[in-house]
């Protein structure tokens, strides 16, 4: 069965913008788990584990604005990381819930931090996947560089071939599993097939790797956090180097760590073990490491 989707207002400095997410489960289930995507991704990535948490949990993935089905903004300046927060906590009000979970992938992730380093979040178990408090500057210059390039394509086919290029370093998929990384992503637009994010992305996120604060060191945040974190990460990422993954199991919320061999940046939680970590960790089953 397919998500429900929906859309929530948010503010922008200009006026109002619509992000939309996608709900699984049972719309009265009070136990909520909030599932936010990377930089150039969308909602729809969780698809496979949203079926498997929503058999206990009512399943949040929203797109992040200027992505999916979420509107542009008007100025680039705004996709930045106080826009993407403010969007989400205006998103929890709309679930009118005190209490979540929360995993997020790269960019997801550190939305999360961000919010469960805050006073008083309503974050109460914390999945983190592939990003850290310092950031490989050789992983992001590479997503930088790639982000917002060429965005258009003659067919589905040759937009799926393109994202299977762009995001080899999730890990060997099937041919089945590529396709669920596409369909959501390549989209007829225009009598063309697009990639599903403003291109503008690409101009902010350069923008920002010319700032020499990018990769910065976020461990204050990091040990302001206080709740069951997990993090998982792949063997080969260049964006959560392993030093700064052991160190998050060493400091803060002293985060449970599991790494995958064979994955890089990042772990797509579409592999049967990931799934099955994440859906543990979530019910409170897993062990601390």
């Amino acid at each position: 069965m397919p998500p429900r989707l929906h859309s929530v207002q948010c503010l922008h400095p200009g006026g109002l913008h619509r992000m939309a997410y996608a709900e699984w489960g049972e719309r009265d289930n009070p136990e909520v788990v909030v599932c936010v995507h990377g930089l150039s991704r969308n909602g729809r990535d969780f698809d496979t584990l949203a079926r498997a948490l929503a058999a206990t949990h009512r399943v949040i993935c929203p797109d992040i604005v200027g992505r999916g089905l979420s509107d542009h903004l008007p100025d680039h300046r705004g996709y930045v990381f106080p826009q993407y927060v403010a969007d989400c906590i205006t998103l929890f009000a709309r679930l009118d819930v005190e209490r979540l979970s929360w995993v997020g992938t790269s960019m997801g992730g550190l939305i999360g931090m961000m919010i469960a380093a805050m006073v008083g979040h309503p974050i109460s178990r914390l999945v983190i996947n592939d990003v850290g408090p310092v950031i490989g500057r050789e992983g992001i210059a590479r997503i930088g560089q790639a982000v917002g390039t060429r965005t258009e394509f003659d067919s589905f086919e040759e937009g799926m071939a393109y994202v299977m290029q762009a995001a080899a370093s999730f890990g060997p998929h099937t041919p089945e599993q590529w396709r669920l990384l596409s369909e959501h992503t390549v989209l007829p637009r225009d009598g063309k097939w697009k990639l599903h994010y403003d291109p503008r992305i690409g101009d902010a996120t350069r923008a920002a790797l010319a700032d020499d604060r990018v990769g910065a060191d976020l461990w204050p945040m990091w040990d302001r956090i206080r709740i069951p974190t997990l993090v998982l990460r792949g063997a080969q990422s260049d964006l959560l180097e392993e030093p700064v993954a052991r160190a998050m199991t060493e400091r803060g919320p002293k985060a449970s760590l599991i790494t995958y061999p064979g994955v890089g940046h990042a772990p797509a939680l579409l592999q049967p073990e990931q799934v099955a970590d994440v859906v543990s960790f979530i019910n409170e089953r897993r062990n601390p490491a």
